[in-house]
């Protein structure tokens, strides 16, 4: 094993003799001079072949090239004066090499890893093991490991135990599809790879384990995008005896001292909203606080106008909302505005109505219909000066919501309102226990049925239910959910009866969950925050795929090992499984 990182030399190590390893950089040949950047995982060190000192090894010199895996001995000296390099942390010293010996040459690159540079996805994920030696992916990777020490040694100081939990479960439907994997041995029956480790680790909070944490893999079979894997990876805990504000405390401290240790900020303490404050501000419950813009209500003040947009929308139970786009109106067109208009369509809003407010006057077409008091009014109401643009939807509230929300991100990246360099955490409280699905005609649980409910009382009025749950969000992705959970088999056997799941159909989920609730079980909390959606806004990607060491593309491929791949017939038939392939007729 090496004993030395090439990024550690420094001027106090001049005149002593190193044995270095690594991989050639970059090679400049200078006539009777080479120089090569030496890289290994710390760093890179120059390291200089000199034909007066060299005699055999200056003609292997010559003959290195970039990625080369080479040794070499040499003493460490001083650059020459002015020759010193500020971009490198060793960059005041070289090693003048003595001997050279070469442990494995390299083919032709299918591209540049020293460059850096942007290249083509799936070239970089054919050749993951090369894309990880660009210094952009290695550094990321590096600070997610930190990232898990950070959290390991935070955790384990306040007496939580590291617990693996089964790979191989019971598939328990509730949420994204299941991985399943056959069983050989039990033909015609299948384990699930875990959505989380949800239920073993509330039977840990039975066993008595009080404190429990993990690093845990965990996998959803779902549509992916930037942010989403179908494996990823938890910091999943669960405590006993615990409040939302015992959960909230611990997670909140090992957050901020990851991000003390990572970026050397000091944060402040996390914000608290309910999911109706977050909705109703930011039409999101992820909200991204780094700018404001928030959404501003008009139903009151258009309540009764003879718009029939607006007053219908109201009349048939909806809300109307704006977005004011302060002192940047002549930023957009017409045209922009009908671009816009495409785009909350998107999120299944009619249309986008729009105001104007220039030399003391609203302009645009709504201007010339609505009334004069209310224009008045909302003008009064919100402040409306010049320059102004106002964006409004009238809808239900999920559409209302939805799509200005997602408006709101959409001009704040636009007009560069973001500050990236901001991190802002902040607590969503009070999520709704139930979520009503139009498709099913039924109501389901907006979390997971294990969620305790702030009154059971209100069983037998769905929309009224507020769940003792919580999310942890940064810069508008969702980092981290959790709750409370309901350890009482009576008020369980009330929210299983309300979602319309029978006795039988309990049993058959979620049994062993239930018969270990009849001995003794302790209230218990927990969390679980995305390790690679941390990593993420850490280091300043907007790609999930550039914190994790193997990720897959957006149609789930491997496209470095091909997986997922065809399986022989006679490991078909060792599963007993036979394959039926052909497309259902349209």
């Amino acid at each position: 094993m090496k004993k030395y990182n090439n990024g550690d030399f420094r001027k106090s190590d001049v005149g002593s003799i190193f044995e270095v390893y690594g991989w050639v950089n970059k090679r400049r040949d200078m006539g009777g001079v080479i120089f090569v950047d030496l890289r290994d995982r710390s760093g890179i060190l120059q390291v200089v072949f000199n034909r007066d000192y060299l005699k055999d090894d200056f003609k292997l010199a010559e003959s290195l090239k970039n990625e080369y895996c080479i040794k070499v001995t040499g003493k460490l000296e001083l650059r020459g004066k002015g020759l010193e390099n500020p971009n490198l942390a060793t960059g005041e010293v070289e090693l003048i090499v003595q001997n050279l010996e070469i442990l494995s040459e390299c083919d032709i690159l299918p591209f540049n890893v020293y460059e850096d540079s942007n290249i083509n996805e799936n070239v970089a994920l054919k050749y993951r093991y090369l894309d990880l030696r660009r210094e952009s992916i290695k550094e990321k990777i590096l600070i997610r490991h930190k990232i898990c020490k950070v959290a390991r040694d935070y955790l384990n100081d306040l007496g939580f135990i590291e617990i693996e939990t089964p790979i191989l479960c019971k598939s328990t439907p509730e949420g994204a599809r299941d991985y399943l994997v056959p069983s050989r041995i039990n033909k015609g029956a299948f384990y699930a790879l875990p959505q989380s480790p949800q239920i073993f680790k509330q039977l840990l909070m039975v066993a008595g384990f009080e404190k429990y944490y993990q690093i845990a893999r965990s996998f959803r079979d779902e549509d992916l995008r930037s942010d989403r894997q179908p494996e990823f990876t938890q910091i999943d805990m669960e405590m006993s005896f615990a409040t939302e504000e015992d959960v909230w405390s611990v997670t909140e401290g090992m957050i901020k001292k990851i991000v003390k240790e990572v970026k050397n900020i000091s944060l402040p303490d996390f914000p608290r909203i309910t999911y109706h404050e977050a909705m109703e501000k930011y039409g999101s419950d992820k909200p991204d606080t780094r700018f404001e813009m928030e959404l501003l209500d008009l139903t009151e003040i258009l309540r009764g106008t003879k718009m029939n947009v607006f007053n219908n929308a109201i009349l048939n139970g909806g809300i109307i909302k704006c977005l004011i786009v302060k002192n940047n109106g002549d930023k957009y067109s017409r045209s922009d505005v009908e671009h816009l208009t495409d785009f909350v369509k998107i999120y299944g809003a009619k249309g986008l109505a729009w105001l104007k407010y220039d030399n003391d006057t609203f302009n645009g077409v709504i201007a010339k219909n609505l009334e004069d008091e209310k224009l008045e009014l909302m003008k009064k109401t919100y402040n409306i000066s010049n320059n102004d643009l106002i964006l409004i939807v009238a809808d239900a509230p999920k559409i209302v919501y939805a799509s200005l929300g997602a408006l709101r991100l959409k001009i704040g990246k636009e007009l560069n309102l973001i500050d990236e360099n901001k991190l802002n955490f902040l607590w969503i409280t009070d999520f709704p226990f139930f979520e009503y699905s139009e498709t099913e005609k039924r109501w389901k649980a907006e979390h997971n049925p294990f969620t305790m409910l702030k009154d059971i009382n209100l069983i037998n009025e769905p929309e009224k239910c507020i769940a003792r749950s919580y999310d942890l969000v940064v810069n508008g992705y969702e980092l981290a959910s959790g709750g409370v959970r309901n350890y009482k088999r009576d008020d369980l056997a009330k929210v299983f009866k309300a979602l319309g799941i029978s006795d039988e159909e309990a049993e058959k989920r979620f049994g062993f969950v239930l018969e270990a609730f009849k001995y003794g079980v302790p209230p218990h909390a927990g969390i679980a925050p995305g390790l690679e959606r941390l990593v993420m806004v850490l280091t300043n990607t907007q790609d999930i795929k550039d914190v994790i060491a193997f990720p897959k593309t957006q149609s789930a491929s491997d496209l470095m090992s091909d997986a997922p791949s065809e399986v022989s017939p006679e490991q078909l038939k060792e599963l007993g499984i036979k394959l039926d392939l052909e497309e259902e007729n349209d």
